[in-house]
């Protein structure tokens, strides 16, 4: 789950999802089998370019998601994904940057949007990747590795690579809510300030509410007060944000800016008491 300038998103059967970005600050360091690497520079993942977005294709930048197996789930029933990222000499690579504790995260989103789920795979020496799975609908799903790895020069690839997994049964697409500036997250009530704008980086912020009253107690999460995955309606472009280190003003900040023009959907992350909660937006850019 970094930051480093716009956002945007990739495709579905019933064809949707969003992509956004830029912010500072960052806690990258590299595993110890790995060369030595420099921090960083900002906290947004999509594609190898501060200004590409991912989770396009199963190939970027040289590096090429292979899963062990097709994609094929039944709905509901939990299954080992596993996969590799081979490099350009189609060797699996193993030497990762540790990002937000992490060195890959993974999500899961099914291609109405719904369903989100980020998970973190482990790492086998041979640099197979492994996760259980339950994709509990039919339909199209989105799989997307996120994550930076070295190329031979011990220089950083951040990259996101995505492959579609398919779950059979009856597909009902489920539509898109309305965009508002406050929704629910289970007990809790969160609210977004700030207007994201095409080509111009804009700060965005979250508040967390229990009960009427702003939640003053918010806890790390994989080393940040939140995280913010993007992904644009129609084409599934992806973009996995972390905001400023502190919070501000009691609010988690973040720094984005729209490549265009769509509707966005975007499922920011908070813990509290030990526990992750979701709240999903949608948001359209003029």
């Amino acid at each position: 789950m970094a930051l480093k300038g716009p956002f945007v998103a990739a495709g579905l059967v019933a064809a949707l999802l969003l992509g956004f970005g830029i912010a500072r600050s960052t806690d990258a360091r590299t595993e110890t089998a790995a060369p030595a690497a420099t921090a960083i520079p900002s906290h947004s993942h999509g594609g190898a370019a501060s200004s590409d977005l991912g989770g396009f294709s199963l190939s970027a930048g040289g590096f090429t998601l292979v899963p062990a197996q097709p994609p094929t789930f039944a709905a509901g029933t939990e299954q080992q994904f596993a996969f590799k990222i081979l490099g350009p000499d189609r060797k699996p690579a193993t030497r990762y940057v540790l990002n937000h504790e992490k060195n890959l995260h993974f999500i899961a989103v099914r291609h109405d949007l719904s369903g989100f789920q980020h998970l973190h795979p482990t790492m086998a020496p041979d640099g197979t990747w492994t996760t259980p799975l339950t994709l509990p609908t039919p339909g199209i799903w989105r799989l997307y590795a996120d994550f930076i790895t070295l190329d031979a020069t011990g220089q950083q690839v951040p990259l996101t690579l995505a492959v579609d997994a398919t779950v059979a049964g009856s597909y009902s697409p489920v539509a898109l809510p309305t965009p508002s500036r406050t929704v629910e997250a289970g007990a809790f009530t969160v609210t977004l300030e700030g207007t994201p704008q095409v080509n111009a980086t804009q700060p965005l912020s979250f508040r967390v509410f229990a009960g009427g009253a702003p939640v003053t107690d918010l806890e790390r999460y994989l080393a940040a007060y939140g995280h913010l995955v993007v992904v644009r309606d129609g084409d599934l472009g992806y973009l996995h944000v972390h905001p400023e280190d502190q919070l501000v003003g009691g609010a988690v900040k973040f720094w984005l800016s729209a490549p265009s023009p769509g509707r966005y959907r975007m499922y920011f992350e908070f813990q509290k008491a030990g526990q992750v909660h979701r709240a999903e937006f949608t948001v359209d850019v003029p």
